[in-house]
């Protein structure tokens, strides 16, 4: 089995009574999360959002009934807590009257878990993200060497865990993970009756990974006015299916100051969103794929590791750009990506002038181990 890197903090905080909540998209391994956490754990009590009865017991809801519901456990796990309406009120009640009771919830959809618990548990929760599978996640399950023999095919095929454990079906499965999960959330909360011009959108996105996105020019692709594409990116991004970085600008007047990127969560699901599993030596977008491996699973690193910081690119209308920028406790580090190690980055003379505590790298397939964390010298 491989072992999440957030299993180790959530360990230490099982025993607090803060509800935990866990959040991402839907096939990322959350009950799996779960069971490893408690494998043969008989004083666990385990409910499904899924299953009416459930929704039923929890909906409308009083301490006693709670208590009842309960019993003897110490430890109650709600899968697919998004399904339940008024859940943070529920889990408000258990934390504030069953005091010997940990809860723990998983929703594959930020905005509606988020809209369920924010007020009802502030200050009586612990959140985290689960994402697909991570290059040091891998690492750790099977050796530097070996993951870096996969590199190719995870920039193709991604780190959604059903593929990462049967790779012969990795098509078949991505397949089926974007015709029957990938809009589930939005189209059931929106009520989206006819999604064609949502699923024209997401390939219109999966093109530009990489570029700066104009919401006018989606609107003009996909048929939709600019305000319901910005509707509906927000929520893609909250469905955990893209998420977006904005430029970075404090000093340059001609810095770009509000154009923004969007990548994937997840390679293989942009890839199979356009229907392309070509081989990188027979594809043409492999930089495209590349920034987006880098920054998704550099994200994944940021959020596993508790590290504190902003993500930005940066470019200016003169055509001079950085990929990917962060800014942690006031120093900016600028990264370049760049598939091929022969090539090299530059830091932009504009940059480094306006920016003078600022660090640069070049990011290549030589070296970007280190750049996700992984210390090999």
């Amino acid at each position: 089995m491989i072992v999440r890197s957030i299993v180790a903090n959530i360990k230490n905080r099982l025993t607090d009574r803060k509800v935990m909540v866990i959040l991402g998209s839907r096939q990322v391994g959350k009950t799996t999360l779960f069971h490893q956490l408690f494998e043969n754990d008989s004083d666990v009590l385990w409910w499904n959002g899924d299953e009416s009865d459930v929704r039923s017991a929890l909906e409308n809801t009083s301490s006693a009934k709670l208590k009842t519901l309960i019993g003897n456990h110490s430890i109650l796990v709600i899968d697919e807590a998004q399904r339940i309406d008024n859940i943070g009120l529920a889990a408000k009640l258990i934390y504030d009257t069953i005091p010997g009771v940990k809860v723990l919830l998983s929703g594959s959809s930020a905005f509606e878990i988020k809209n369920k618990t924010n007020e009802p548990l502030t200050g009586r929760k612990w959140e985290y993200q689960l994402f697909p599978f991570s290059f040091a996640e891998m690492v750790k399950h099977h050796g530097l060497l070996e993951e870096m023999r996969m590199l190719e095919h995870r920039m193709i095929y991604g780190y959604y865990p059903e593929v990462v454990t049967q790779t012969a079906d990795a098509k078949g499965i991505l397949s089926q993970i974007t015709n029957s999960y990938l809009y589930k959330d939005i189209l059931m909360l929106e009520n989206i009756h006819k999604p064609e011009k949502l699923e024209r959108l997401v390939q219109a996105l999966a093109f530009q990974i990489g570029h700066q996105v104009s919401y006018n020019e989606l609107s003009q692709t996909c048929g939709l006015d600019n305000q319901t594409v910005e509707k509906y990116i927000d929520l893609l991004e909250k469905s955990f299916v893209v998420f977006r970085i904005p430029s970075f600008s404090r000093n340059i007047r001609n810095e770009l100051k509000k154009s923004r990127k969007i990548y994937f969560y997840d390679n293989g699901i942009r890839n199979a969103v356009i229907k392309q599993f070509n081989p990188l030596s027979l594809r043409n977008d492999e930089g495209a794929l590349w920034e987006n491996f880098l920054v998704s699973e550099r994200m994944k690193y940021i959020n596993y590791n508790f590290h504190y910081c902003n993500r930005y690119f940066w470019r200016t209308h003169a055509q001079q750009e950085i990929d990917y920028v962060e800014d942690k406790d006031g120093l900016l580090s600028a990264f370049e990506f760049k598939w091929n190690p022969k090539k090299k980055g530059k830091m932009p003379k504009a940059f480094s002038a306006a920016y003078e505590n600022s660090e640069f790298k070049t990011i290549n397939r030589d070296n970007f181990y280190s750049f996700l964390g992984i210390d090999y010298e």
